[in-house]
């Protein structure tokens, strides 16, 4: 078993050697995994600690996105190499016991609609989520890695670049590359590194609930090792973050990995694939019970 623990009273960019909040081929391992091991991860929530039990609405307006969002790893998993899919095993997610709903000003799907700052704090205990702001109302915990992925190749990074400069230039909306907040801090990762707010080909920010416990992910691995990192945990989220956010929370992710040799090139798999065998949350909540689903992007 591999640990890679956490001091939550630090940020990501206090402790460099055990996470990152840029995507980059070139960023060392925090530790090496055989194909069946366990990994134990603990993870800070999207915000990294911007955001606390003390926080107001109004201390909302102060956030610094370039902060965001904060991953564990990489994890270098032996045998892993491009053109395999790595099978991610998602055995087990310990949610936190406080989380947090937030409206950004001028982020989230529905920002021209919903235009002042507001925050839930959520209690997590015996199953749910509930909260002062929305009394009556309790969660179902659904726990699962909103971020969670492995590492680009430079070729894929430069692909990547070229089609999200060409987005901006056609009046969409682009968080490009920026050293403001990243760690690592030192070049070229900095100025090189892919920002973790949108999903691509190798993973990263896709936000889908049914990744729960159980659950096995299979991703297409572009460097030696794969290089796996995960954050960004919910405790629960509805279809999509509509707001921007859903029950964001620290974690500990337990996870173990097998490469599936050559399979992505011989199958032609561009994007992440999952499986279930059981419901993804309670029976009444999730449908179907057994399943394979794909990913991709309109590109």
């Amino acid at each position: 078993m591999k640990i890679i623990e956490l001091d939550y009273s630090k940020r990501c960019g206090d402790e460099p050697e055990k996470g990152h909040n840029r995507w980059h081929p070139d960023i060392p391992p925090v530790v090496e995994a055989d194909p069946g091991e366990e990994v134990v991860m603990q993870t800070r929530h999207a915000f990294d600690g911007q955001i606390t039990p003390t926080t107001t609405a109004d201390d909302l307006l102060g956030t610094d996105l370039g902060l965001v969002h904060p991953l564990t790893g990489p994890v270098f998993v032996k045998g892993a190499e491009p053109g395999d899919l790595l099978e991610v095993t998602i055995q087990h997610i310990e949610p936190a016991r406080w989380g947090f709903t937030s409206i950004l000003p001028g982020f989230g799907f529905l920002r021209d609609v919903f235009t002042e700052p507001y925050l839930v704090h959520w209690a997590m205990n015996e199953g749910f989520a509930r909260s002062p702001q929305l009394p009556g109302v309790a969660i179902p915990e659904a726990s699962f890695m909103g971020t969670i992925g492995v590492a680009p190749s430079r070729a894929l990074r430069q692909e990547i670049l070229l089609r999200e400069d060409e987005l901006l230039r056609r009046g969409g909306m682009v968080v490009g590359p920026t050293p403001a907040g990243a760690v690592p801090a030192q070049e070229p990762f900095a100025s090189e590194g892919l920002r973790t707010i949108p999903p691509r080909e190798h993973g990263g920010n896709m936000d889908i609930k049914q990744l729960t416990a159980g659950t096995r992910l299979m991703l297409p691995v572009f460097t030696e090792g794969a290089l796996f990192s995960a954050g960004d945990a919910h405790y629960a989220q509805g279809d999509s973050e509509c707001c921007g956010t859903a029950v964001e929370m620290d974690c500990t992710l337990h996870v173990s990995f097998r490469p599936l040799k050559g399979e992505a090139a011989r199958r032609g798999i561009r994007f992440p694939i999952f499986e279930r065998d059981d419901y993804f949350t309670s029976p009444e909540m999730a449908a179907p019970r057994r399943f394979i689903a794909a990913t991709g992007m309109c590109i």
